[in-house]
């Protein structure tokens, strides 16, 4: 078994440690980065600070582009005018059904009611014609 040793660490880079260690333990994960850093391999292979400035530029440029979220005040105004607009519908309907009244009315339920029963005894009422011409363009 190998020897163990403590290591005093400020408590912004264990923090910064936890953040970014993912399912490692932090000795593993310390162990990993130190042996990533003395290996020669990954300093030629990783990239340089120019690189890592642009793709950072980019993403900003990005994330620049995209859509920003509703704020709580947006949220609010368009629920505000959700409920102005459906008052309206509302005020109109109703507006609509007084203003035409007892008028658009004119069949009552008997007339309705007998007329759907000739419909399904297969009898045509006597006023309906029997002959439908069509408009030709």
């Amino acid at each position: 078994m190998s020897e163990k040793r403590m290591l005093i660490l400020p408590s912004e880079l264990v923090k910064k440690i936890d953040d970014n260690r993912g399912d490692m333990s932090q000795a593993d994960f310390i162990d990993y980065l130190i042996e990533s850093h003395f290996n020669s391999d990954s300093r030629t292979a990783g990239a340089s600070r120019e690189e890592m400035d642009a793709l950072r530029n980019e993403l900003t440029a990005l994330m620049g582009r995209e859509k920003k979220l509703a704020t709580k005040d947006e949220l609010e105004a368009f629920h505000d005018d959700t409920k102005k607009l459906l008052k309206s519908f509302v005020d109109f309907f109703v507006g609509y059904g007084l203003e035409l009244g007892d008028k658009s009315s004119s069949l009552d339920l008997r007339e309705i009611t007998g007329k759907l029963k000739d419909l399904d005894k297969g009898n045509m009422p006597d006023d309906a014609g029997r002959e439908v011409k069509i408009k030709w363009k």
